[in-house]
């Protein structure tokens, strides 16, 4: 698990391989993810906005941005979580994503939040210590 808490909210990811949903003989590779917001502040959050950045082992760089999280643009008060699941191919067996999210507080004040670093890791990736 990856983890970064940005202005009171903390960002937990999970990754996972799907080998069902992949097929390594004609470049695809597929992904689950599944990420847990938690507000540890005092204020009242709503997110707004998603930017992520995604590198396949390649080196190829592709930006997603779009409004809320699968289709929903959760409110979160002090204390409490919202959890997801999303997916991510890529034409590589390895991969990194990083990224932010635009919340908005109870006040109306406008602020971006880190989703931490996490790798995409499948067994078909070829690793060497040197």
């Amino acid at each position: 698990m990856y983890e970064k808490t940005t202005h009171g909210v903390r960002v937990s990811v999970t990754p996972q391989y799907l080998e069902g949903h992949s097929a390594p003989a004609e470049s695809r590779y597929f992904w689950a993810y599944t990420i847990t917001l938690e507000n540890l502040g005092n204020v009242t959050v709503t997110l707004r906005t998603r930017h992520w950045k995604i590198t396949d082992a390649m080196g190829r760089l592709q930006e997603v941005r779009g409004e809320g999280v699968v289709g929903e643009q959760p409110t979160l008060a002090p204390g409490s979580s919202f959890q997801y699941t999303s997916g991510c191919p890529l034409p590589t067996p390895s991969g990194v994503m990083v990224g932010t999210y635009n919340l908005v507080d109870e006040y109306g004040r406008s602020f971006d939040i880190d989703i931490p670093a996490f790798s995409l890791d499948s067994p078909h990736d070829r690793r060497s210590v040197n």
